[in-house]
């Protein structure tokens, strides 16, 4: 798709609709806040206009991020965390890997050995293959995924093991509150897998690495978040 035919029909110019889109999904701000901002620079477009873009764009752009990842480590963590819509509860499902990366987050209705066999299968399809090593809580759903999917897999559950994955929820839980909690299924999961294209990119460490290093870092974010909005 060209960058042409992708924003047809928008009249405001693909850079604010692309600047639009990383705002809400690299920042806690909510449409209203990023109408305010344009509005600061004299854009003056309707917050539900942005939130449309959010909607159209932000997947896109998620999917030619996950395109282009250079890949996961070999250890991944799983977590699930209750998420209520609509006052039905639903779970959350979650794996990043040994640096943080997130390998993918599903929100299903259950957690019984079934759902989990469909997590396992989705995030193997996008690490490409078998992780060396998987670290879980005792739920005994992920024994089962465990036994049928990935038996040569090392699977710990130690106490405390998976507090990597478990700390991993808390931007998610900041961006539902700021939300006032996901609408439907189908919002939630359109706008996690978003997010979490957009944290990937520039989870970069910041605590771990020097000033110089990280202004570097963050500038090649920069050069791949663009190359991700504009092809």
């Amino acid at each position: 798709m060209t960058q042409s035919k992708m924003y047809q029909r928008h009249r405001f110019p693909p850079e604010i609709i692309q600047y639009a889109v990383w705002l809400y999904h690299r920042f806690n701000l909510s449409h209203r806040d990023i109408e305010d901002l344009l509005a600061e620079r004299s854009i003056e477009v309707s917050y539900e206009a942005i939130r449309l873009w959010c909607n159209k764009f932000g997947p896109k752009y998620a999917q030619r991020l996950r395109r282009k990842h250079q890949g996961y480590g070999d250890t991944f963590f799983i977590d699930e965390v209750f998420v209520k819509i609509q006052g039905v509860q639903h779970y959350l499902w979650r794996a990043v890997d040994q640096d943080g990366e997130v390998v993918d987050v599903f929100l299903q209705k259950r957690r019984d050995g079934k759902a989990a066999k469909r997590f396992f299968k989705r995030v193997l399809k996008k690490h490409r293959g078998e992780p060396r090593k998987i670290v879980t809580d005792k739920l005994r759903s992920y024994n089962v995924a465990h036994r049928e999917l990935i038996s040569d897999a090392i699977h710990e559950t130690a106490q405390y093991a998976n507090n990597r994955c478990e700390l991993s929820h808390e931007p998610t839980r900041v961006r539902e509150r700021g939300m006032r909690r996901f609408k439907s299924m189908e919002q939630a999961q359109r706008f996690l897998g978003a997010h979490a294209a957009v944290y990937n990119l520039f989870n970069l460490g910041r605590h771990l690495v020097s000033a110089e290093n990280y202004r570097f870092f963050r500038q090649r974010a920069f050069a791949s978040w663009e190359k991700a909005v504009g092809i």
